[in-house]
């Protein structure tokens, strides 16, 4: 089989509510997005979301002419490729989605889903939820956790920073709803810190925007209230000696690397004891980078824990990986064009049997989308002003 061509289709849409976070806390709903699809000489056509049509053309030489199951002589190949002005950035956003789009195509070749191709034994990944939702109110964050746990979510991950007494009212209406699907009650009171083993799993995100000093008060002031399973990205990705000196000081594990885009960029947090969990991610320069990540954690006795995606797709890693906690799931519409062979059950995303990634699109679907509206912003949250430096308050 040989790949014959790449076609991109830049999309526009809506998410069933908006996003927000310590950075942007006032919110979003409108995003870019961009269809890839890789064909080949034997009528397969791999797919894939997201990367830029600049890089993607860029790297197309690379790719076509190739036999899509040396995958990951291809990945070395583009990796390579932009070595001078390193694996970062928007370049990386191509590698890794033409690296998923083989991927897919490798898996559909075999006639098997992505999951069985990885090595996993069983298709499912323990879930955790996440609104991704500061700006929302307290009743819609309910209403989303009350969702989940309906489907047996027992963990979940809240986004805050900004201030303590709101993170805590907020973290009590997560608490409450995941555990009404805790088996037997286990989840107790949110009121009472202990040192056993916490179900429902609660989790906070602040988006790198505190600094170290900043981070270890606020947390130890949440601890004394509510028990947190992990804290994520309570310093800047790149701070090593910071996040390191945030796990000494508290009791939640730190999570991290989300955020980083080549799989050698995490080996100082691992070497500094600055990372308690992994957090792979398509941004890792696709799936051959997540499991190269993992890899690395696995060596450090270190667990990770798969970042979210559209329809839930990277589940086959996270399905994959023996050091693997917990998925997490947004659930918010973002798959409006394709639909992907799982569902989430009894607290799991459970994956089908439709090879490769489990891609059902619908072209009608995406060509509606491909008008952009007037008023689009292309651009994500960045970092706010004033982060690492001052924490004030929700007005930007």
């Amino acid at each position: 089989m040989t790949v014959t061509a790449i076609r991109t289709k830049p999309y526009w849409y809506r998410t069933d509510r908006p996003f927000a976070d310590a950075n942007f806390p006032k919110g979003r709903q409108e995003w870019a997005g961009l269809a890839v699809f890789i064909d080949t000489d034997e009528g397969l056509t791999g797919v894939s979301i997201g990367g830029n049509e600049a890089g993607i053309e860029s790297l197309a030489p690379l790719v076509v002419g190739k036999d899509p199951a040396g995958v990951r002589g291809i990945w070395k190949s583009m990796v390579d490729q932009v070595f001078k002005g390193g694996n970062r950035g928007s370049i990386t956003g191509a590698i890794a989605a033409i690296d998923i789009a083989l991927w897919d195509l490798k898996a559909k070749a075999a006639g098997w889903p992505l999951w069985k191709l990885l090595g996993a034994s069983e298709p499912r990944a323990r879930a955790y939820a996440s609104d991704i939702g500061y700006c929302l109110s307290d009743d819609e964050l309910r209403s989303f956790y009350a969702r989940m746990a309906a489907r047996g979510v027992t963990a979940g991950k809240l986004k805050g920073g900004l201030d303590p007494e709101r993170d805590l009212r907020r973290l009590r209406i997560m608490y409450e709803e995941l555990a009404k699907a805790v088996p037997g009650g286990r989840g107790g009171s949110p009121d009472r810190p202990t040192a056993a083993p916490i179900e429902p799993l609660i989790c906070l995100d602040s988006n790198e925007y505190w600094n170290p000093k900043q981070a270890i008060p606020y947390i130890r002031t949440l601890e004394r209230e509510m028990p947190l399973f992990w804290v994520e990205e309570p310093a800047d990705r790149w701070d090593y000696e910071g996040l390191a000196r945030v796990s000494r000081a508290v009791e939640a594990q730190v999570a991290t690397g989300e955020n980083l885009n080549d799989p050698k960029e995490v080996v100082p947090l691992l070497t500094h004891g600055a990372a308690d969990v992994l957090q792979p991610n398509s941004g890792h320069s696709g799936i051959t980078g997540m499991l190269m990540i993992a890899d690395l954690a696995y060596g450090f006795n270190i667990p990770v824990a798969v970042m979210n995606s559209p329809g839930n797709y990277l589940a086959h890693v996270a399905a994959a990986l023996p050091n693997h906690l917990m998925i997490e799931v947004v659930d918010a519409g973002r798959d409006n064009w394709f639909t992907v062979d799982s569902r989430i059950e009894g607290g799991e995303v459970v994956l089908g049997d439709r090879p490769g990634l489990g891609w059902q699109i619908d072209l009608e679907k995406l060509e509606e989308l491909a008008v952009p509206p007037a008023h689009h912003d292309a651009f994500n949250f960045g970092r706010r002003k004033g982060a690492g430096i001052l924490i004030h308050g929700e007005a930007r």
